[in-house]
């Protein structure tokens, strides 16, 4: 797959349509559980989407296990340095002022020209970020001993050092250069950047993490760190802005040395330390819409999806074989059909509580996903039925977990069509008249207008129009400068390049990729100098390295969707300009390739040993690894990364799909439906929700056939998925149904973006016309004006030139 190629025309080609290999065509393994009926039972996954997964585990995925003799190596370092200033006492056991005049010492060690001295004095740092752990008895002591000693870095003024130190390895051309030849990258040439930012995100992940214990200096301390590192101050940019640049000089070849999981983990918790995360998300969307005038926010989104049941997963091929010889058995009972317009009721009131036996036959089953109940229809003993029509039958679940929400631009569709139906004339974007409109009609919209639902968006694409039409009577726009204000104005000028890179190192990190010769190598800090030589060295440098690449793929897709939630709330055409580029760079294809796997193994992958895992490490001894041990691996029901990467990257492709024709179409043409349907097999709420929204979309596109087989995963997403009024998703009778155009729709949604790029940014290039003009001649005349010298020599010649040899004619320019 091209990534970054040109995504303007998006071709098909015969390798994407055939985008579904045989063997994920339904061919998962089977959980051996089986329930009475014999049909697969998995039960729900206990997963808690959250920023992050807790303190020890994304401390312990800063380390490859190939870095494991390099904590020895730091604590040796440490204790050089604090024996050779006559301590007999161990580091925890000396007072304040002791630990502190240490730490200055260290950063002023840290300063000296030699490199090798220099490497030391900064292992010895990492291992007091590292929590001093050999004076530690408990991995609680040891995450006790890291806050304290790096808050105590921070004070002294450590973290400005190492921006300083990073950007000199950054800049050290006699490495990349090296490197650059080298035919194999191994550790040993990342040693310098690798302490180093090992050290800074250490620092970054632990002074993020909020705890009511903290001394009230230690607070002030992280909101100062946190607006520091958000606003210009290190080398006159966010420091993110620093680390999109190390991505994008490692993308193009130039530095194949650096440590890209470390650079990517430290730019994820920088963003998410600076700008916030999800629930300061949510607090900075209900402040917004208090400003704007707007109403409250129907629900709390982030409530309402963790309160959220699984359905259950599709029953596999064999399963449907031994149901449909149970069904064959049942034949002479007596069966009853419910109405097409009852097809969400799932199930038969008269059968026993088996949510399988009504399962549709289907040309797509391994892909189907059964709906939970109702709790209408899980308790009650329903009378047998009365022949009524159909309209009376109708009964509608209660409680759907979302509110009904309408666009302006759905009632002003639905009076349009009733005005030129009923009237026979239509009245533009008016939605108050309804004077000789039935009264159904009148119902209709009452009912509309009570679910409307503005946006911030919406009142920020107004206000930007309001700007370009009338610029001098708006006046000056007030930006406020936030952290995600400074963001988006550092990464502008590059932001295409950052988008490629990252879409680049995603794909070959991505399980589905295959290893090519012109693919980036994404390794270098996790292969070791000498390879290994034993079959038990093999499987753990094997366990290693697609640890790596799923930390990799976790970092990215944090990254991509914090951004994407950041801009859309401070400015919807900062949300478009990233979308559109990393639609540009087939971002929605690589997604779906990544999902063109066998998800639910990704999921349960046991590319962990948690013996090996930071802090555990360092304070147990370590038992011996056998072989047994390594592929047994550990007890967890599912990989906490791989869920948290598959959830984000799904949201991801909801964003940028919502509201958009031409993109939603790709959706359709890279034949995502049967790769989305597999992913149903995971039962998460939260994930099943935004698989649900993506194939919701589509549905009326995927034909009659699709959604008539398809019935069980309709019904789910009529259940999960927010209802918009007038939408009829379900039916392919849309407006929507006509031929899309991507260049078109693209095209205009950039002129947009870059009148709004070029407005608010672009100040070199204003309209003249625009511009303040001083008609005070004292003032002008005042003015110096800078003369180059070759006109001072010549000015004789341009006075008698323009001024003498020229005749004026007072009369005409007096009048």
């Amino acid at each position: 797959m091209d990534v970054g190629g040109n995504g303007g025309g998006l071709p098909v080609n015969n390798k994407q349509r055939a985008m579904i290999p045989n063997k994920s065509r339904g061919e998962f393994t089977r959980n051996p559980r089986k329930d009475s009926e014999g049909l697969s039972e998995s039960p729900d996954l206990e997963f808690e989407y959250a920023d992050t997964d807790k303190w020890a585990a994304e401390l312990s995925e800063l380390y490859s296990y190939t870095e494991g003799p390099e904590f020895a190596l730091n604590r040796k370092c440490f204790e050089e340095e604090f024996r050779a200033h006559a301590h007999s006492k161990k580091w925890t056991e000396l007072d304040e002022d002791q630990h502190r005049a240490h730490a200055m010492r260290l950063l002023d060690n840290l300063e000296v020209i030699a490199r090798e001295k220099r490497l030391k004095v900064a292992r010895a740092i990492l291992y007091m970020a590292q929590g001093t752990f050999a004076e530690c008895g408990s991995e609680a002591e040891v995450q006790h001993w890291m806050r304290y000693n790096i808050f105590l870095l921070l004070d002294v003024g450590t973290f400005t050092a190492l921006v300083e130190l990073l950007n000199m390895e950054i800049d050290n051309s006699a490495a990349c250069s090296s490197a650059v030849r080298k035919p194999a990258i191994s550790l040993a040439d990342s040693t310098d950047l690798r302490v180093l930012l090992n050290i800074m995100y250490l620092m970054v992940e632990t002074i993020q993490q909020d705890d009511l214990a903290d001394k009230p200096e230690w607070k002030i301390i992280r909101e100062t760190f946190r607006a520091e590192l958000g606003s210009p101050l290190y080398n006159n940019e966010p420091i993110s802005v620093m680390l999109f640049g190390m991505v994008t000089k490692f993308c193009s070849g130039h530095a194949p040395h650096f440590p890209m999981k470390k650079v990517l983990l430290l730019l994820w918790k920088s963003i998410l330390f600076t700008l916030g995360g999800f629930e300061q998300l949510q607090s900075i969307k209900v402040h917004k819409r208090e400003e704007l005038g707007l109403p409250p926010l129907p629900e709390d989104c982030i409530r309402v999806i963790r309160s959220m049941r699984a359905a259950s997963p599709p029953a596999s091929a064999s399963d449907l074989i031994e149901q449909q010889q149970k069904r064959a058995r049942r034949e002479h009972k007596a069966l009853i059909k419910q109405d097409n317009m009852d097809a969400f009721n799932e199930k038969d009131p008269y059968k026993a509580d088996d949510s399988r036996d009504d399962e549709e036959d289907s040309d797509d089953n391994d892909n189907s996903i059964e709906a939970e109940t109702f709790p209408l229809e899980r308790d009650e003993v329903m009378p047998p039925p009365i022949p009524h029509p159909p309209s009376e039958r109708m009964s509608f679940p209660k409680g759907l977990p979302w509110a009904p929400k309408v666009r302006e631009k759905d009632i002003e569709n639905f009076l349009e069509s009733s005005r030129s139906k009923f009237i026979g004339y239509t009245l533009g974007s008016d939605t108050d008249t309804i004077v000789g409109l039935p009264r159904p009609i009148h119902e209709s919209i009452k009912t509309l207008k009570q679910h409307k639902y503005i946006s911030i968006a919406e009142m920020q694409i107004a206000k930007e129009e309001e700007f370009q039409k009338t610029p001098l009577s708006v006046g000056e726009e007030e930006v406020e400068m936030c952290a995600t204000e400074l963001l988006y104005q550092g990464i502008l000028p590059s932001l295409p390049q950052y988008m490629i890179a990252l879409l680049k190192i995603l794909l070959a990190a991505a399980p589905t990729s295959k290893a090519k010769t012109d693919s980036i190598n994404i390794l270098a800090d996790v292969l070791p100098e000498e390879m290994p030589t034993t079959v038990l060295q093999s499987m753990k440098l094997g366990v290693d390295v697609n640890r790596h690449k799923e930390i990799i793929v976790k970092a990215i897709s944090a990254v991509l969707l914090l951004l994407l939630k950041h801009f859309k709330l401070n400015h919807i055409y900062q949300f478009e300009y990233m979308a559109q580029h990393l639609v540009f760079a087939n971002c929605i294809p690589l997604i779906l390739k990544f999902f063109n796997q066998n998800i639910m193994s990704y999921i349960t992958a046991k590319n962990s040993i948690s013996v090996l895992d930071f802090p555990y490490c360092v304070v147990h001894e370590l038992p011996e690894l056998t072989a047994e041990s390594l592929e047994a691996g550990d007890n967890n029901q599912f990989c906490w990364r791989n869920l948290f990467s598959c959830i984000n990257l799904l949201r991801i492709l909801n964003k940028l799909t919502k509201w958009k024709h031409s993109r939603t179409m790709m959706l359709v043409v890279f034949k995502s439906a049967p790769i989305l349907k597999r992913a149903l097999k995971v039962k998460q709420a939260m994930m099943q929700l935004y698989v649900l929204k993506l194939l919701k979309v589509q549905t009326k596109y995927l034909g009659r056939q699709w959604r008539k087989s398809n019935m069980k995963t309709m019904s789910a997403i009529y259940q999960k998925v927010r209802h918009r009024l007038n939408d009829d998703w379900a039916y392919g009778n849309d407006l929507d149904a006509r031929p899309w155009d991507f260049q078109a729709e693209e095209c205009a949604l950039r002129a947009n973006i870059e009148r709004f790029n070029s407005r608010r940014y672009d100040k070199t290039h204003n309209n003249p016309d625009f511009l303040p003009v001083d008609n005070c001649l004292q003032s002008v005349l005042g003015q110096r004006v800078d003369l180059p010298e070759d006109f001072q020599m010549n000015y004789d010649l341009w006075l008698e030139r323009e001024v003498f040899s020229k005749p004026i004619s007072w009369e005409e320019l007096l009048q």
